[in-house]
C-alpha cells in the first residue's frame, strides 16, 4: 500500500488514543480525514476542531460521499471495533483497503529511526518524557503518545523534516510486533491482558520477540530485573534503574522538594547533574531515568537532557494533579493494573504519610476484573477509604459471577464501599477527603470535572 497516493482516511474508532494520534498525522500531512466513534469525547471535539467530520451513530450513510472511492480511501480499524460493526462490514464487502492501527503506525514507523516504548506500565509517562526531551532538541521527533502530553496538550507531536519517530508499543493484540525499531526501550514485563496470551510465559515470549525485533546495530534499553534476555551481539543492551548503582543509567542523590525530586543522573557517559521534576511522584523519577537513557542513546546532549525533564509537564491521567488547596488534593490516574495502583498508592502515601487517602477506582473489563481480583483487593487495601464503581465493559460482554464484588469482599478496609454513577459525587462529598485519587481506564475520567468543583466547594 502506497500511502503517498491516499487520499482520504476513514477511522473506525477515531475518538481512541492511539487512533486520534494517526488522524493528526494524515490531517498534518494533508489528507481528508473523517471518522465514526461510538460517543463524542474531548479528544473527538479536539479532532473536529482540525476539520475532521465524525459522528456517532453506526450509519453508513454518515461516511462522507467523497471517502467512497476504494482506490483513494485507506480504512484504519481500532480492535475495539467489533467484526459485526455495519460500517466495518460494508466497507469489507465493497473491497476497501482496510488495516489495524497497528499496521498503518508500523509502516509509518519503520521507514523512519524509530525510537519505542514498551511495557506492560509506564510506557505513556515514559514515551511522552522521551518526546519532550526529543522535540526540544535539534533533532526533532514525529511522536505517538497513549496521553496527552500537557506541554503541547496532544497526544502527537510532528517536526517537519526528523527522521525521528518516538511512539509507545502497545502488547494488547501483539500490535508491538509491527514495529522494528531502530532503538527500543521496555519498562516492565507483567502478567496482564490475559484475554489475549494464554499465560505470564506467553507475554515474555512477545516482549523478546519485540527486542529483537530491534534493527542491527540499534540499542535496546531494559529495567534492570527484566526477565529478558538479549540473544547475538548485533546490538547494544543497556539497563536503567531507579537507584540500583548496578544499571547502567540511574538516579543518584535523590531528594523530595515539596512532592517534587530533585535527583542527578548518571549514564555510561557520565553524570547529569541538578534534574528537577515538575511532575511529583517517585515512579516519576524512575520514568525520567528510562526517557533520559533512550534520549542519550539517541544522541541528545545531556543539557538538553536536564531542560527538557525539567520542562516536563506531565500527561494527562497519569499522577494527573487536578485540584490542590490547604490540605487538599485531588489526583486522577489512569492506573488500571494491580501494580500501577501500587505505584500511585505508594507515591500519595510516602508523599503524604500522616493524611487520609479516599480512591475511586472502576475496574476496567470482566477478563482482567477476574483474572486480577485478589491482586487488585490487595492494592486497594492501602487506600484508607475504597469507593468501587461498577466494571468498565470496553470492548467485552459480561461474564457470569464476575462484577466489582469480586474485588470488594477481599479488600480488607472497614471502609469500602460500591457506588453507582448516579450517587458517586454526592457520596464523594458526604465522605469529605483529604487526599481523593480516581483511577481506571474506563470512562471515569468524565467524573474530573465534577469532582473538581465537588473539592472546590469542601
Amino acid at each position: 500500500m502506497n500511502l503517498e497516493k491516499i487520499h482520504n482516511v476513514y477511522f473506525l474508532g477515531i475518538g481512541g488514543i492511539g487512533m486520534s494520534a494517526l488522524a493528526r498525522y494524515f490531517v498534518a500531512e494533508g489528507k481528508a480525514v473523517a471518522g465514526y466513534d461510538l460517543t463524542p469525547s474531548p479528544v473527538t471535539n479536539e479532532l473536529e476542531k482540525l476539520g475532521i467530520d465524525i459522528h456517532f451513530s453506526e450509519d453508513v450513510s454518515k461516511i462522507p460521499a467523497s471517502f467512497m472511492d476504494r482506490d483513494l480511501t485507506l480504512v484504519v480499524r481500532t480492535p475495539a471495533v467489533p467484526e459485526k460493526h455495519a460500517e466495518y462490514l460494508y466497507l469489507l464487502e465493497k473491497g476497501f483497503t482496510i488495516r489495524k492501527r497497528s499496521v498503518v503506525l508500523g509502516m509509518l514507523f519503520n521507514q523512519n529511526r524509530g525510537l519505542a516504548v514498551a511495557g506492560t506500565h509506564g510506557k505513556t509517562s515514559v514515551s511522552s518524557m522521551l518526546a519532550t526531551i526529543m522535540h526540544s532538541s535539534e533533532k526533532g521527533c514525529t511522536a505517538f503518545l497513549g496521553g496527552i502530553l500537557k506541554n503541547v496538550n496532544s497526544n502527537f507531536i510532528l517536526d517537519k523534516g526528523s527522521p525521528w519517530v518516538v511512539t509507545e508499543a502497545d502488547e494488547y493484540d501483539r500490535s508491538f510486533l509491527r514495529l522494528t525499531p531502530e532503538m527500543a526501550l521496555v519498562t516492565w514485563v507483567d502478567a496482564d491482558h490475559l484475554d489475549i496470551y494464554a499465560s505470564k510465559e506467553d507475554i515474555d515470549k512477545a516482549f523478546s520477540e519485540f527486542i529483537h525485533q530491534t534493527k542491527e546495530g540499534g540499542t535496546v534499553i531494559l529495567k534492570k530485573g527484566i526477565p529478558l534476555k538479549l540473544t547475538g551481539t548485533d546490538r547494544n543492551l543497556y539497563t536503567y534503574a531507579l537507584e540500583d548503582r548496578q544499571a547502567d543509567f540511574h538516579a543518584r542523590n535523590v531528594v523530595a522538594e515539596k512532592g517534587r525530586y530533585v535527583f542527578d543522573l548518571v549514564t555510561p557517559g557520565g553524570e547529569i547533574p541538578d534534574i528537577r521534576l515538575r511532575v511529583i511522584g517517585i515512579t516519576n523519577v524512575e520514568n525520567a531515568v528510562a526517557a533520559a537513557s533512550l534520549a542519550w542513546a539517541a544522541g541528545i546532549d545531556p543539557d538538553t537532557i536536564r531542560r527538557a525533564l525539567s520542562a516536563f509537564e506531565g500527561v494527562k491521567r497519569r499522577f494527573d494533579i487536578q485540584f490542590t488547596s490547604g490540605d487538599r488534593l485531588y489526583i486522577d490516574d489512569y492506573a488500571h493494573h494491580p501494580r500501577e495502583l501500587d505505584a500511585v498508592i505508594g507515591s500519595l502515601r510516602q508523599l503524604f504519610p500522616e493524611r487520609r487517602i479516599t480512591g475511586v477506582f472502576q475496574p476496567h473489563l470482566f477478563s482482567r476484573t477476574k483474572d486480577f481480583a485478589t491482586e487488585f483487593a490487595a492494592s486497594l487495601s492501602a487506600l484508607d477509604e475504597l469507593v468501587l464503581m461498577e466494571i468498565y465493559p470496553a470492548r467485552e460482554a459480561p461474564v457470569e459471577g464476575v462484577n466489582s464484588c469480586l474485588i470488594l469482599d477481599q479488600v480488607s478496609l472497614a471502609a469500602k464501599e460500591i457506588c453507582s454513577r448516579e450517587e458517586l459525587v454526592e457520596r464523594l462529598k458526604n465522605m469529605n477527603p483529604e487526599i481523593l485519587l480516581t483511577a481506571g481506564a474506563g470512562d471515569i475520567d468524565r467524573f474530573v470535572e465534577p469532582l473538581k468543583k465537588m473539592m472546590e466547594s469542601l
